[in-house]
C-alpha cells in the first residue's frame, strides 16, 4: 500500500500551473491536476504558511475532477515568500473567487480544505455560498477563542514541560504573542531561531507521545513558514472572534462532509462536532486515530468523498 501511494504520487503531473496576475504586492502560486474538463474541486491547504501539495489530489478520482489549489499569500511557491503584509483570510478566499475567474470555472464548485484549509473553505462558502455545491473539511479549525486557548493554555494539561518553556521565554510585561511575533519578524537569525524552535515547533509537540521541542533544521521554507503562521496567530488569524461559527446560517443548506481523528490535540475534536451540529445538512465522521491528520484520516476522508462527491 505504502509503494502505491508513492507510484501515485509520482505519477500525477499537473495539467496547469502559474501565478494570478499581482495583486497586494502577492503573486499567488496556482496548480491544477486531473481531467481539465472534470467537476471543479478547489482545495485550500493547511497552515497558515503552508503550501500545496499533489498528495491532496490522490483524496479524488483525477480522471473525473478538475482538482484546483494554490499556495496561499506569503507560503510555498507564491511570492514574497514569508510576507504578512496584506495577507489575511478574506485576502485567501479573494484570491480563490480570482483564480476561478482566471480558470474560467463557471457553476458551482466543490470546496475542500483540512485544519486552517478547513477554516478558509468554510469562509469562502460563507462569502460566495451560491458558487459552492458541496463542502469537505477535515481536522476543523474554528479559529476563535476557545481554539487559542486550548493552544495556549488547556494543552498544558498534557504537556505542561513543553507550554512552560514558551512562556518561560517571554519578559516579563511582554505579551507571548507579540513576543513570538517579532522574534519571527527579526533580520536577526538567532530571534527567528528561538521563534521556530519554542513557539513555532509546539504543533508538532501536540498529538505527539515521545515529544521533543527542537528542529532538526531551520531553512528559508521554514522561516518562510513561521513568518506568515506566527503573524497570524499573533493577529487574532485576521478574523472577527467566532466568526465561522457566527455566519453559519448563510451555509446551513450547504451538505457538508466533516471527518476528524478522535485524538487530533492540534484541532481537538469538539471543533467538528460543534460544526456538524452548527450544520443540518453535514456527515460527521469521527476517525480513531491519535494525531493531527495521518494515514487513516486521508484513507476514510478518500472514502466518504467517493459516495460523497
Amino acid at each position: 500500500m505504502f509503494c502505491n501511494f508513492w507510484k501515485k504520487l509520482f505519477a500525477i503531473k499537473p495539467f496547469n500551473e502559474g501565478f494570478l496576475p499581482e495583486q497586494d504586492g502577492h503573486k499567488v502560486y496556482f496548480v491544477e491536476y486531473g481531467n481539465p474538463n472534470g467537476k471543479p474541486v478547489i482545495s485550500f491547504h493547511g497552515g497558515p504558511g503552508g503550501s500545496a501539495r499533489p498528495s491532496h489530489a490522490l483524496s479524488y478520482d483525477l480522471k473525473k475532477v478538475r482538482f484546483i489549489s494554490f499556495d496561499q499569500r506569503g507560503g510555498g511557491r507564491s511570492l514574497p515568500s514569508g510576507a504578512f503584509k496584506n495577507n489575511t483570510a478574506q485576502k485567501t478566499v479573494e484570491d480563490a473567487k480570482r483564480l476561478l475567474d482566471f480558470l474560467k470555472i463557471k457553476g458551482k464548485v466543490f470546496v475542500a480544505g483540512g485544519s486552517w484549509g478547513s477554516t478558509i473553505a468554510l469562509l469562502f462558502a460563507q462569502t460566495y455560498p451560491k458558487m459552492v455545491d458541496k463542502l469537505a473539511v477535515a481536522s476543523v479549525f474554528l479559529a476563535n477563542a476557545e481554539d487559542m486557548k486550548w493552544t495556549l493554555e488547556t494543552s498544558g494539561v498534557l504537556y505542561p514541560e513543553f507550554l512552560e518553556k514558551i512562556k518561560a521565554e517571554v519578559p516579563a510585561k511582554k505579551k507571548l504573542l507579540k513576543y513570538y511575533a517579532d522574534l519571527i519578524n527579526s533580520k536577526k537569525a538567532v530571534d527567528q531561531a528561538k521563534a521556530i524552535t519554542f513557539f513555532g515547533a509546539y504543533e508538532n509537540v501536540l498529538g505527539s507521545l515521545n515529544p521533543k521541542m527542537e528542529v532538526e533544521e531551520i531553512t528559508p521554507e521554514t522561516i518562510s513558514y513561521n513568518k506568515v503562521f506566527i503573524n497570524y496567530v499573533a493577529n487574532e488569524l485576521t478574523l472577527e472572534e467566532n466568526q465561522i461559527l457566527r455566519d453559519m446560517d448563510k451555509i446551513k443548506n450547504i451538505k457538508t462532509l466533516i471527518v476528524h481523528n478522535r485524538l487530533d490535540l492540534v484541532c481537538p475534536v469538539r471543533n467538528a462536532y460543534v460544526l456538524h451540529k452548527a450544520l443540518p445538512k453535514s456527515k460527521l465522521v469521527i476517525v480513531p486515530e491519535l494525531g493531527h491528520g495521518g494515514k487513516l484520516l486521508k484513507d476514510i476522508f478518500k472514502k466518504e468523498l467517493g459516495d460523497f462527491l
